[in-house]
């Protein structure tokens, strides 16, 4: 092996960790502006206390992501009222939902039940590029896989 090649590997290497890092990154702020959006259209509003229960986490932990998400423009509060998505939050929600239905679909044509189906949908949503959203669709749309 070369220094070329060496070279040519560590930054393609690098390259995948970041792109593997930055979607761990969004992974939270994904899943909570696409369970606001849930929420608010289940119940009417969303509340820290339904955050909490509904991730399994504590309320302090639910208000330090939420802190977080008003300083990336994705929630809005107000003093003893329920948590609301900007403009922002809202299309990351849509997209979030798009992306998990996405996946979850293809994982059920291809043979996954539902149920481990929308288990998995949760992890993998966040980790899969675009080309591979749009083969997953894809293939869903078609009904089957092409050998």
């Amino acid at each position: 092996m070369t220094d070329k090649n060496t070279s040519t590997d560590i930054a393609h290497s690098a390259a995948k960790f970041d792109r593997i890092r930055r979607a761990h990154q969004s992974e939270v702020a994904e899943d909570y502006v696409e369970m606001i959006s849930e929420l608010i259209e289940s119940t009417g509003e969303a509340r820290t206390v339904d955050l909490a229960a509904r991730f399994g986490v504590t309320s302090p932990t639910v208000n330090a992501i939420i802190q977080r998400l008003q300083r990336e423009d994705l929630v809005e509060t107000r003093p003893y009222r329920s948590i609301f998505l900007t403009d922002k939050g809202k299309a990351l929600a849509e997209a979030s939902q798009a992306r998990h239905q996405i996946v979850r679909d293809f994982l059920v044509t291809i043979g996954v039940s539902a149920g481990v189906a929308e288990e998995d949908a949760e992890g993998v949503e966040h980790h899969v590029s675009d080309e591979t959203l749009r083969v997953f669709a894809e293939i869903t749309r078609r009904g089957r896989i092409e050998s």
